[in-house]
């Protein structure tokens, strides 16, 4: 579901309810995602220096100024990276430490049955690069589509989501007064906060301010619509994205398949 835009004069945030398909827990999903996220940390410190770099690079290495900046250095300390280790990445980005020098790439395809994937690289080699995804896509199933051929089926935000059992109404006023878009309540209970993109930290530090925090939270494209797979099109359609995921040069992988649990 997609953020809506808040008219000035609108009194309350309206919170969307969220079918969850097939009996699926959004609950359980995020809990398996976190631990996921949470087995690769070694690797996310790779992830984020490159993003740290970039960022740096693109928009300068003055945190106030640089929103994406300021989102990675954000995400940086949420996994207890060493302030040392982020201003080293920074300088390197702005050009005060030498440094390799990495591109932004996106590519697009299809999984299992035509489940849409998406794949953000930061690479100093293209041609590497798109062999390694091509390669992981025909291996697994998959095929590796054009430019532009999946992305208008995600949206670029931010998402906290919140357990079961949390009060709603009082999320959904303080969600209203740190401006966020807008509030799914899952069938399972969970709740999810949908935030604009670059204003995630400063939404999530009030909502927190205000006794709210988080169980998972995360810039994310977020897929408009999503298709449950389970049983042996689940284990394949997953080892397409851990081959993706495993690649050195990809930062994330996107998708509109939900795994069942």
């Amino acid at each position: 579901m997609t953020g809506r835009v808040k008219m000035p004069d609108e009194p309350a945030l309206k919170t969307n309810r969220e079918n969850d398909v097939a009996g699926h827990s959004k609950w359980a999903n995020i809990k398996h995602k976190k631990a996921a996220t949470d087995a690769k940390r070694g690797k996310i410190f790779t992830r984020l220096i490159k993003e740290i770099t970039v960022a740096a690079r693109m928009g300068g290495g003055d945190i106030g100024s640089n929103p994406r900046l300021r989102l990675a250095v954000e995400k940086a300390y949420d996994q207890n990276m060493p302030k040392d280790t982020i201003e080293r990445a920074i300088k390197r980005g702005s050009g005060d430490l030498e440094g390799v020098s990495y591109e932004e790439v996106r590519y697009e395809g299809y999984g299992i049955n035509g489940a849409a994937v998406m794949v953000d690289c930061l690479t100093d080699n293209k041609t590497r690069t798109v062999a390694d995804v091509r390669h992981a896509f025909t291996k697994h199933g998959g095929n590796l589509g054009t430019d532009g051929s999946v992305a208008f089926l995600f949206t670029h935000c931010g998402q906290l989501v919140f357990a079961p059992g949390t009060p709603e109404d009082a999320l959904m006023e303080a969600a209203l007064d740190a401006g966020a878009d807008d509030v799914v309540t899952h069938d399972d209970g969970a709740l999810e906060v949908i935030t604009p993109p670059y204003e995630f930290p400063a939404i999530r530090e009030k909502l927190e301010k205000a006794g709210f925090k988080g169980e998972f939270g995360e810039v994310t494209m977020k897929p408009i619509n999503e298709t449950v797979f389970s049983g042996d099109e689940a284990v394949r359609m997953q080892k397409l994205l851990d081959a993706l995921e495993n690649l050195d040069d990809v930062q994330a992988v996107y998708t509109t398949a939900l795994m069942s649990d």
